[in-house]
């Protein structure tokens, strides 16, 4: 399915970024069964099956829901709707899936069902027992707590700055230099089109819709972006009553939690938290963020950003209210291409 999504002056002002709690939560469930790969992940992954096993035990409503998940075809909407803010609270996002009626539940899983092998019994009467929003609520709700929230900061860190940076190359560049590398099928045209090539499905990484192509009009309504830390490829929400939007693959989620190969030699000569600092600068980010990301004081950060700029490896430009530290050709070449490019895309 091949979106061409016509965009206005008027959409580009009102198109903006979010993070979404329950959205990751929802990407993480696909990774933990199994539906998509973890990708840099996958020792985060390793450690959290026991806890999801306890879960699916726990849960009656968790099996159904990841019963659900399929790629490239429709995926129900009501458990991950798109957020309406930058930082939308889980618990917000929570209670829009438990508003939903459950009629509107029961249809949106006949539609998902639609295509699949017919799961057992049991699986089918939660999924149309009148509960099922309660349940699938109640299930989310529990991933967050128990899967997510324990790393939300490192998260949060990496999604924060994937927007960051792309609002600064919109205010600076413009709309083609912010999408230029969002994702391999998504697009910046240079007629004010963004084109996506996306499954027939919607959510958690597939897109929403039927057919071979199809021309969709912003009316103004602008385009909510959603970066994921999860390799799921390009999502869309195209459901005529929701926003659109489209969620992609942060930048810098293939950086390496450790040193390793040609970094371990570069962590001998100038240390692995300075090494880890200049591998997180393929995306460029804050002191603050920097912080977070390696679980360092923001004192301890600024040290080491203070010997790395002295040793002309990395530097700084300010953007609004925010300092972004970024890599110099020096400390690019010292970091290595193979680590770039795994840091760039997934």
């Amino acid at each position: 399915m091949v979106y061409r999504i016509e965009v206005s002056p008027g959409d580009l002002v009102a198109s903006r970024f979010a993070i979404s709690p329950l959205v990751t939560t929802k990407q993480a469930l696909w990774v933990l069964s199994g539906k998509k790969d973890a990708g840099p992940w996958r020792a985060w992954t390793d450690r959290m099956r026991e806890p999801y096993g306890r879960l699916l035990a726990a849960e009656p409503g968790l099996g159904p829901m990841t019963a659900l998940f399929r790629d490239h075809a429709y995926n129900a909407d009501f458990p991950a709707p798109p957020p309406v803010g930058v930082n939308t609270p889980v618990e917000e996002e929570l209670a829009v899936v438990r508003a939903t009626p459950v009629a509107q539940a029961h249809e949106e899983i006949a539609r998902n069902l639609e295509g699949m092998a017919r799961p057992p019994e049991e699986v089918l009467r939660v999924l149309f027992s009148p509960d099922v929003v309660t349940l699938f609520a109640d299930a989310l709700r529990h991933a967050w707590e128990e899967i997510v929230a324990p790393v939300w900061p490192r998260f949060h860190a990496i999604l924060e700055r994937d927007v960051v940076q792309r609002a600064g190359r919109l205010a600076t560049y413009g709309w083609a230099a912010a999408l230029d590398d969002l994702a391999p099928k998504a697009r910046w045209l240079p007629d004010g089109v963004i084109e996506v090539q996306s499954g027939s499905g919607s959510g958690s990484g597939s897109g929403s819709g039927s057919g071979s192509g199809e021309t969709l009009r912003l009316d103004g309504r602008g385009v909510l972006f959603l970066p994921s830390v999860f390799p799921v490829g390009i999502g869309s929400y195209f459901e005529h009553a929701w926003p659109y939007a489209l969620s992609y693959p942060a930048r810098g989620t293939g950086i390496p939690p450790e040193p390793g190969g040609g970094a371990a030699g570069l962590a001998g000569l100038i240390g692995r938290s300075r090494t880890r600092i200049l591998l997180e600068l393929a995306v460029p980010a804050t002191t603050s963020r920097l912080a977070v990301l390696l679980g360092l004081g923001p004192g301890t950060v600024g040290g080491h950003l203070a010997a790395l700029r002295e040793a002309g490896l990395v530097a700084r430009a300010r953007t609004g209210r925010s300092v972004l530290y970024h890599r110099t050709a020096l400390g690019d070449a010292l970091a290595g291409q193979d680590v770039r490019d795994r840091a760039g895309r997934t």
